[in-house]
């Protein structure tokens, strides 16, 4: 019996006897296109991805790293560089050009700290009285004073700062440090974000995102809240041989499906996920449990104090974590704290008290421990505040402006000097003047603190090598580096 004409066919037998036709025909088209492509270029981009600790290109200084990101924007001026000339003229008007985010409550009015700075360490930095706990570690950090990204917005700052680039959709450091150098524990993720209970940063999960890098290399999420991890337990009713059994078989449905599907790269992540979840049952409950800590070490972070108990939990988490082989840890805050537009008389003391102790302490957690010279802790949000006021009325109502111009953060550990205060920015603390370091420069010495060139650590997306640094005019800051 012949088949039915195409005339003869209903839509449905139609779809039924040919969707999968025409599909399988694009596929193959689009396949073979992808292989053209490629074909120049798999010399250069690994066919298969994993977390297996690799080769770096000379001896690393760093071999993990601990982000405090505080996105909002810390007012430089009010907690890392004291501006006399500011403070002097507080009350004038600034004599040059503001860049201004929110132009409605504008003024060019100077607003002077109220906030007094002192030297402290044998290194002499000056830091606010609003940072007593920061001042106890000064030696042991370097201080930048004249970062800029030249972006206003949070966003685009923040992407700047995190990924190397004011667009989105690329991936975040932790996702190139995992590509670039795999994990040291294949118990535990690479890539670990630590968001805060009050919520997700501005621009939520693709603070962690894995960006076109395969999914593997994307960031796993620590809750802050208990279940820290949800579904780290099987149901008792398939615990011990039976679920040994059931993921024995799901191993080898698994890598007989890969076999089927080479280069997946979506499918490579899926499985390798399920492996590492397995793994987790027992090392993530080791690592997210502070039980066993001192007092001692508690008090270190905050934990006896309501107003630091949180984020010094975290932190402390955050050394457990590096302490078992975790590559990259980011701790945020929630939503944006740090954006006093006004009654930066009140807020900004919160966000320090909450933050200060539990920063401090992580530093001389590590360094106790020994692992300071070996794990780099980054403090720092993606803008700083304008030296002028913002709003009116009341001394206790107004704030400050965005400022991407110029603005402060901190480094410690990981082969970077201790007691070292780099660059500045101009009398009023505007704009970066004195050897000015772009988001650029921070990561390519990153990446070099890790034994990696920046211009190598590379990844074939849209028809061109991408990196980090993504051929931006940038330099390792070799002059703030143990070893240059």
């Amino acid at each position: 019996m012949s088949p039915p004409s195409a005339s003869a066919l209903s839509r449905r037998q139609f779809l039924e006897r040919n969707a999968l036709g025409i599909g399988s025909v694009a596929l193959a088209w689009l396949v073979e296109q992808d292989r053209l492509r490629a074909a120049t270029h798999i010399p250069r981009q690994p066919r298969k991805f994993d977390l297996v600790a690799r080769q770096t290109h000379y001896e690393p200084q760093a071999q993990a790293m601990i982000s405090l990101f505080m996105n909002g924007g810390p007012s430089h001026v009010d907690l890392f560089e004291p501006k006399p000339e500011l403070s002097k003229r507080s009350g004038q008007d600034y004599p040059g050009e503001v860049t201004y985010s929110f132009i409605n409550r504008a003024s060019k009015k100077l607003l002077g700290t109220p906030w007094k700075f002192a030297p402290h360490g044998q290194c002499g930095t000056e830091l606010s009285e609003l940072l007593p706990h920061l001042a106890e570690v000064v030696d042991d950090i370097c201080l930048i004073r004249s970062m800029h990204t030249d972006i206003n917005g949070h966003e685009p700052s923040i992407w700047t700062m995190n990924t190397g680039r004011p667009q989105p959709g690329r991936p975040a450091l932790g996702s190139w440090l995992s590509y670039a150098l795999g994990s040291e524990t294949q118990d535990l993720p690479a890539y670990i974000a630590m968001p805060d209970p009050g919520g997700h940063p501005v621009d939520g999960v693709r603070n962690w995102s894995h960006g076109w890098l395969p999914p593997l290399y994307q960031g796993t999420v620590v809750r802050p809240q208990e279940p820290r991890i949800l579904n780290l337990d099987p149901p008792p009713h398939l615990r011990g041989q039976l679920q040994r059994q059931n993921l024995d078989l799901l191993a080898e449905l698994n890598r007989q499906h890969l076999a089927q599907h080479p280069g997946e790269a979506d499918l490579e992540a899926r499985i390798a996920s399920y492996e590492l979840a397995a793994r987790m049952q027992v090392a993530a409950k080791d690592a997210l449990d502070i039980s066993g800590e001192s007092s001692a070490t508690t008090k270190l972070y905050g934990l006896d104090d309501p107003e630091t108990a949180e984020y010094g939990t975290r932190l402390l988490i955050a050394r457990r974590l590096v302490e078992r082989g975790v590559r990259f840890v980011q701790v945020f805050i929630a939503g944006q704290i740090w954006d006093n537009h006004q009654s930066i008389r009140t807020a900004l003391p919160a966000c320090c008290r909450k933050t200060d102790k539990p920063s401090a302490g992580l530093i001389k957690d590590l360094k106790s421990r020994g692992m300071l010279e070996t794990t780099l802790v980054h403090w720092g949000g993606e803008i700083g505040r304008l030296p002028v006021t913002e709003g009116s009325g009341p001394p206790e109502s107004i704030g400050r402006d965005h400022n991407g111009q110029g603005y402060s953060m901190w480094l410690a550990g990981g082969g970077i000097r201790g007691g070292v205060a780099h660059g500045a920015t101009d009398e009023f603390g505007h704009r970066a003047q004195v050897d000015p370091v772009s988001a650029n420069d921070y990561h390519a010495t990153l990446l070099h603190l890790f034994g990696l060139d920046h211009t190598r650590v590379t990844y074939m997306y849209n028809g061109r090598d991408q990196s980090l640094t993504d051929n931006q005019p940038c330099r390792v800051l070799r002059e703030l580096l143990v070893r240059g």
